[in-house]
């Protein structure tokens, strides 16, 4: 079984939260998840929920501010396994091209 999760912690504070959202993502580490960050949050994968939740508890404890935000939102699909890549590729597949409007490669 694979849960896919998109989590999302940040201190809330005036300043950059850069610093402290990269600790959340470096607890991840030390987890048997997958993970990859994007401007919106870091969508976790991993075989067990309990993993999983440990993941996105050590994430939160691992923010150091005097208030911390953290939306967890899980996708527990317990008939089949499905990666997050395979979601994308899904939905690319409907679309008949990438999910995104952005120039693959701007150097070119």
């Amino acid at each position: 079984m694979t849960v896919i999760a998109l989590l999302s912690v940040a201190p809330v504070i005036e300043d950059s939260m850069s610093g402290e959202v990269a600790k959340a993502v470096d607890a991840l580490e030390e987890y048997d998840v997958e993970y990859e960050t994007n401007p919106m949050g870091t969508v976790i994968e991993a075989d067990e929920i309990g993993e999983l939740f440990a993941a996105a508890q050590a994430a939160h404890e691992a923010v150091d501010a005097d208030r911390v935000s953290t939306v967890l939102k899980i996708d527990d699909r317990r008939t089949r396994d499905v990666s997050a890549e395979h979601k994308i590729e899904a939905v690319e597949e409907e679309l008949g091209r990438p999910p995104t409007n952005k120039d693959p490669d701007p150097g070119e």
